[in-house]
C-alpha cells in the first residue's frame, strides 16, 4: 500500500533530468545553426557563372588568358606538325648476376642479409632461395628481385 501511495504522489513528476535537458537544448541549438548556415549559403551564393567566364584561351605566345585572341593574329598549324611524345628512354644495362657477402642469417629462422659488393646495398635472403646451407661471411652470386618489403635475393650459389 505505500509503495501504491509513493507511486501515486511521484506520477506529477517530470522524468526528465537536468542532462536530458541540457542533450535536449544542444540538440535544437545545432539543429538551428545547421538551419542558419544553410539560409547564409543560400543568400550568399553566387548563381552559375555562364560558359564565357569559365573560357581559357591561350595567346599567341602560349600563355593562358581570359582574353580571345584576334582571328588576325592566329597561325596555321597543321596536325602533322604537333609532336606528342617522350624522350626515348635508352635501356642501361644492369648487370643480372650480382656478387656479396652474407652479413647476416640466423640458421633457426631461415632468413637473413647479403651485401652486394657494387652497391653496398642489404638484400633479403631466404634459405629456399638458396642451393646450399647458408652461412656468415659467405662470398655468393645472386640475382635480386623487388619483394614485397624490399628487394630480395633469389637463385643463391655459393661464389668460387
Amino acid at each position: 500500500m505505500l509503495f501504491l501511495l509513493h507511486l501515486i504522489k511521484n506520477m506529477g513528476r517530470s522524468t526528465e533530468t537536468f542532462s536530458k535537458k541540457e542533450r535536449e537544448k544542444k540538440k535544437l541549438k545545432k539543429h538551428q545553426d545547421k538551419k542558419d548556415r544553410s539560409e547564409d549559403r543560400r543568400t550568399n551564393a553566387v548563381k552559375g557563372q555562364g560558359l564565357t567566364d569559365m573560357m581559357a584561351y591561350v595567346d599567341e605566345n602560349g600563355n593562358l588568358t581570359s582574353v580571345p585572341q584576334e582571328l588576325g593574329n592566329r597561325k596555321k598549324v597543321s596536325v602533322d606538325d604537333i609532336q606528342i611524345s617522350t624522350s626515348k628512354h635508352e635501356d642501361i644495362p644492369v648487370e643480372i648476376i650480382r656478387k656479396g657477402t652474407v652479413t647476416f642469417f640466423n640458421e633457426s629462422k631461415g632468413f637473413g642479409f647479403i651485401k652486394d659488393l657494387q652497391t653496398q646495398e642489404s638484400i633479403f635472403v631466404h634459405i629456399n632461395s638458396a642451393s646450399f646451407p647458408i652461412k656468415e661471411n659467405d662470398k655468393v652470386t645472386f640475382e635480386v628481385e623487388p619483394g614485397q618489403k624490399g628487394p630480395n635475393a633469389v637463385k643463391v650459389v655459393k661464389a668460387n
